[in-house]
Formats: C-alpha cells, structure tokens, sequence
C-alpha cells in the first residue's frame, strides 16, 4: 500500500463500471485511492457494481464501503455525503466520474429527452455532490475536487449534447476553484481523450462495429505512439490531483490523452 493519500477519505461517484473485458476510469480511480491509503466511499447506481469494486479494494488490502446512488438526485447526493461523514468522518476527496453519452446525435437531430438526460448526468450529478461536500471541506480548510470532463469540450465532435455538458462541467469547476481557494479548496478537472475503457467500446461493438477494427482506428487517431490511453491513466492522474503533490494546483483542466487536443494549439 502507498501513501500518497494516507489518512484521506475519497468519495468516488461513479466508481462502478459498464460491463466489458477492460476496466473503467471509476473503478481504476477507487482502486488507485485506496492502494495509496484513502478510504473509500464507491458510489455508483448500480450497487452491484460498486460492490465489485469494493471487494476488490478489500483484496489488495484496502478499505472501502459501497452505496447505491443516483447522482442526478440531490437528495442522494446529499445522503451520500452524510452518509460518508458518518463512515469516516470527514471528506477529502470527491471525484465525479458520472457520464454519459447515450444515444447523443447532431444538432439537427438532436431531442428533449437525450439533451436532459446526459446533461442531468454528466453536469447536474457534479453540481449537487459538490454542493453538499463543500460544507465539510470548507470548515476543515482543504479538500480537492476533481471531475472527469473529455477532451471533447475543446475539440471538435458530432455528439453536441456530450461535448456541451463536459464543457460545462470544465466552467463549473473554474468556478468552484475560484470560488473556494480562500477556504484551501482545490478544484479541478482530468479531460480524458481516447480511452480503452467500457463506457468508450462496448456500446459501439452492441451496435454492430467490429471491435478490432473499432480499437484500431481509435489507436490511429492518437498522435501519442502506444494509441489509446486506459483507466490507469486517468487514476494516476487523479493521486497527483488527490494528493499534496498537487496542493498549489486548482482550477486546471488537464488532458490526459496523448497530444489529442494538443492538435487544436
């Protein structure tokens, strides 16, 4: 076990996963935590699926409770937080790995019921947990807060409802950083690009792609030799962000994503 995050308490919203041979930036996020010595929270809406994560935690020797909670209600998101201070006491850590991208489309094609749904999930799920953790944090005068956003805020992509609810989640977490230095909170955001994750395969290979011939392109589109990155990436990534090590950064939104949206500069 490490100790870069010894005596830290996460919360980790989304630390289930979608189905699939590969592991998803939630879970990898929680398992990172805890082997560097956070006790976690595993949020996710599927309890079964955090439970997983938690059993796995507990194997490497790590401690973590689960929790059912869907982040589009603030009366859960609320509960989680108490729920999470009653456990451990406090809240160091929230990481806000709830998203979606389900059946997003162009604007021309775009309807009321996929707008609201991925912008509730991927923006209003962020809003309330941080809402209700900043009372915790602020009191103590520290704590991080970190959302996992997409590279496809400042890149050009056809999935408008996606790419408009991560850049939203980049400019509510400037606002938060900004808004709650004073109290030594710090905020930020990891902008992941093309990842070998669940979420990013398996609802592409459902839909008829081939999956060699899907990772293969998706490989080719990254300028970094290696192509795509993994949920590694992005927990890493989140233990420098969790950490000290980063205790003079906030109000960062950090590409992890191999040069992709290095190409826009």
């Amino acid at each position: 076990m490490g100790e870069r995050l010894a005596g830290k308490v996460a919360i980790v919203a989304g630390a289930g996963q979608t189905p699939g041979d590969t592991m998803g930036n939630g879970r990898a996020c929680a398992l990172r935590f805890a082997e560097e010595g956070a006790k976690v929270l595993c949020i996710d809406r599927r309890i079964e699926s955090a439970e997983e994560t938690v059993e796995q935690i507990r194997a490497a020797g790590g401690e973590a409770v689960a929790r059912a909670a869907d982040v589009t209600v603030e009366a859960e998101c609320a509960a989680f937080v108490t729920d999470c201070v009653d456990l451990y006491g406090t809240v160091d850590i929230l990481h806000n790995n709830v998203g979606i991208g389900t059946h997003d489309t162009s604007p021309s094609r775009m309807t009321a019921e996929v707008w609201d749904g991925i912008m509730n999930t991927n923006l209003k799920g962020a809003v309330f947990a941080t809402k209700h953790v900043l009372p915790v944090m602020r009191p103590q005068g520290s704590g991080s807060i970190i959302s996992i956003s997409s590279v496809a805020a400042v890149c050009s992509v056809g999935i408008v409802a996606y790419k408009a609810s991560k850049a939203a989640l980049n400019a509510f977490s400037h606002s938060v950083a900004m808004g709650n230095a004073k109290y030594g909170i710090r905020a930020n955001v990891i902008m992941p690009g093309l990842m070998e994750t669940p979420m990013a395969i398996e609802g592409y290979v459902a839909a008829g792609r081939d999956r060699e011939e899907l990772i293969a392109t998706r490989n080719s589109a990254v300028p970094l030799k290696g192509g795509m990155g993994t949920a590694w990436d992005i927990a890493n990534a989140a233990v420098f962000l969790a950490s000290d090590e980063a205790k003079f950064i906030t109000g960062v939104n950090l590409a992890v994503d191999g040069g992709q949206s290095a190409r826009i500069g």
